[in-house]
């Protein structure tokens, strides 16, 4: 299977990011789940930290990333990250191995590579904003 194309670390996720990773990948989740408007509540999530401007990004990069794993992306419980969470955080930070996981390596693994890159890059601009507030979807 081929890796997806090599990402240079920006920097390492802060804390408050591998908090906000997780909650949004299980807001996501939740929403699909209940087949409730996914941007709507990721938005509710992210606004009270100054994320809002991430809920279309995590809502695209969540769906390639479901589309790349070729099954749906499992949610951690409570404190308890799952293996998706952790890979995904992986991606962000650049650190995670970048396919050896992913069922497509063509198109699918290409979009999620740009969609990893967007994220990247708006989490560093909301990195400001991002705090230790609660995180209630």
């Amino acid at each position: 299977m081929a890796a997806l194309h090599p990402v240079t670390p920006i920097a390492d996720l802060s804390d408050s990011e591998t908090t906000l990773v997780p909650a949004a990948l299980r807001c996501w989740r939740a929403a699909r789940d209940a087949g409730a408007p996914v941007q709507q509540r990721l938005h509710k999530l992210l606004a009270p930290v100054r994320g809002a401007m991430l809920a279309p990004a995590f809502d695209s990069l969540l769906m390639l990333y479901e589309l790349a794993l070729g099954r749906r992306l499992v949610a951690g419980q409570s404190a308890a990250l799952s293996a998706d969470e952790r890979m995904l955080l992986g991606l962000l930070d650049g650190a995670g191995d970048r396919g050896a996981r992913f069922a497509d390596t063509g198109a699918v693994a290409a979009m999620l590579d740009s969609a990893v890159r967007s994220t990247r890059v708006l989490l560093a601009r909301a990195r400001r904003g991002i705090g230790g507030a609660a995180l209630p979807c």
